[in-house]
């Protein structure tokens, strides 16, 4: 299969980021817009409820001061993904330490569907964050990374620092757990 003329001329993230070194600043753009929807995804998904944009320009902030330690052994999104993971444990050590509750606060989902298919959707997605909820907060993560994120199981490892055959673990655990949960409800 040939690529599309639009994939071709499509820079890689490697190309754009040798050309925000070289001090083009649309380069830097295209890649917050390349990835910050995947950054505010995980952070939902990890819990955040609350200053995911923040949370996200602080992730490229933090990237772009530091893109000369990037050594390209993984891709640029999964070393994105642990900065912002990084940021979201500092975030809850900080939280810890000044025992600021955050209330969690639940949006009503927007449907074109009739109320009894509105009311179906609310119950399913209940059903299944409360058996996210059930899983350990690493377990939560992997699954997250490897079912929303597409991520393999060597970049997820790189992520939350573990190893590829502990992050397979973990993910055959959550799907295990969750499966069990959801039969039982």
């Amino acid at each position: 299969m040939t690529p599309s003329p639009d994939r071709k001329a499509e820079a890689t993230d490697l190309e754009l980021i040798d050309r925000w070194k070289g001090g083009d600043s649309r380069a830097a753009t295209m890649l917050v817009g390349r990835h910050s929807a995947a950054l505010a995804r995980f952070a939902v998904s990890g819990g955040e409820r609350e200053g995911v944009d923040e949370l996200v320009q602080d992730t490229f902030v933090r990237a772009f001061a530091s893109l000369d330690s990037f050594r390209g052994e993984s891709s640029l999104r999964t070393w994105l993904f642990t900065i912002e993971r990084r940021l979201m444990l500092d975030r809850r050590r900080a939280e810890k330490r000044s025992r600021a509750t955050v209330p969690v606060q639940e949006t009503d989902a927007v449907s074109e569907y009739g109320a009894l298919d509105g009311l179906i959707a609310e119950e399913a997605q209940e059903r299944v964050r409360r058996s996210l909820d059930a899983l350990s907060p690493t377990q939560r993560e992997v699954f997250t990374l490897r079912v929303q994120q597409g991520l393999s199981y060597k970049e997820i490892a790189e992520v939350v620092g573990s190893t590829e055959g502990a992050a397979r673990v973990h993910y055959h655990n959550a799907i295990q757990t969750v499966k069990e949960f959801l039969k039982n409800e």
